[in-house]
C-alpha cells in the first residue's frame, strides 16, 4: 500500500508569502491592507526601496510600492525619480532618466527607457500592462547594420491624469497632452492633445474626454 502524501497545512507565512505576490501584481490592493497586514507590508516595502535607492541613483516619495520583481535601472545622470504614492508591478522594466510625478501606477509587464532625453510622466497617470515607452530610436541608413546606425533620443513626455491602455506602444518624440486616453494596443507616433482619445496603429485622434458622459 502507498504512503499518502501529507495534506498540505499553510502556515501563517505561507499565507503572508501568497499576499505577498498578489501585491506584486496588483499593487493597488496594498492601499487597502489592514492595521495588522501593514505590520509586515511595510517593512517588506521599506527594505526594498531602502535597497535599491542605495544601489541605483534611483529616488522614491512617500508610501509607494515597489514589486520585488520590477527592475529599475538608473546610472548617475540617467536618474530615476517617482513621486509620492507611486506604484510599480511586478517584471517591469525602467531604465532612466525618468521623471515621474505622484500617484502614478505602472501595472505589470511594461518597459520604459528613457534613453538620454528622458520620459517626464505628470501627476495621476494610469499606465496598464505590457506598455512600451522608448525614448530612444535607431537610424535605418541602408550602407551600414541597424546595430551600427547612430542614436538618437528627444524625449516622451506624458502629461498629469492621461490613461495609457494595455499593450500600447510609445515612440521617441512624442508629447501626449493632459487628460488623454491611449486605446489599449495602439502605436503612438505623433503628439496626442489635452483630452484626446486616440487609437489603431498608428494612432490618431478617435473622440474627446470632454464629450463623453459620466457614469453612475
Amino acid at each position: 500500500m502507498h504512503d499518502q502524501p501529507a495534506e498540505f497545512q499553510p502556515t501563517s507565512h505561507d499565507y503572508i508569502d501568497q499576499h505577498k505576490q498578489r501585491l506584486n501584481w496588483m499593487p493597488w490592493l496594498y492601499y487597502s491592507l489592514k492595521p495588522k497586514q501593514l505590520q509586515w507590508a511595510k517593512p517588506w516595502q521599506t527594505s526594498i526601496q531602502q535597497r535599491l535607492q542605495k544601489l541605483e541613483t534611483v529616488s522614491l516619495g512617500t508610501d509607494c510600492f515597489i514589486a520585488e520583481s520590477a527592475r529599475i535601472f538608473a546610472e548617475p545622470g540617467r536618474d530615476v525619480i517617482f513621486g509620492d504614492r507611486c506604484m510599480i508591478a511586478a517584471d517591469s522594466f525602467i531604465h532612466g532618466p525618468i521623471q515621474a510625478g505622484n500617484r502614478i501606477s505602472i501595472n505589470h509587464g511594461c518597459s520604459l527607457d528613457g534613453g538620454r532625453a528622458g520620459i517626464t510622466i505628470g501627476d495621476d497617470t494610469r499606465i496598464a500592462n505590457a506598455v512600451k515607452i522608448f525614448a530612444f530610436n535607431h537610424g535605418m541608413a541602408p550602407d551600414r547594420e541597424v546595430w551600427q546606425q547612430p542614436v538618437s533620443s528627444n524625449g516622451v513626455i506624458i502629461g498629469k491624469d492621461v490613461w495609457i491602455g494595455a499593450g500600447v506602444g510609445i515612440v521617441d518624440g512624442v508629447t501626449i497632452g493632459d487628460h488623454a486616453v491611449i486605446g489599449m494596443g495602439s502605436v503612438v507616433t505623433r503628439d496626442v492633445p489635452d483630452y484626446g482619445i486616440v487609437g489603431g496603429q498608428p494612432a490618431s485622434v478617435i473622440g474627446d474626454r470632454r464629450n463623453k458622459p459620466e457614469i453612475g
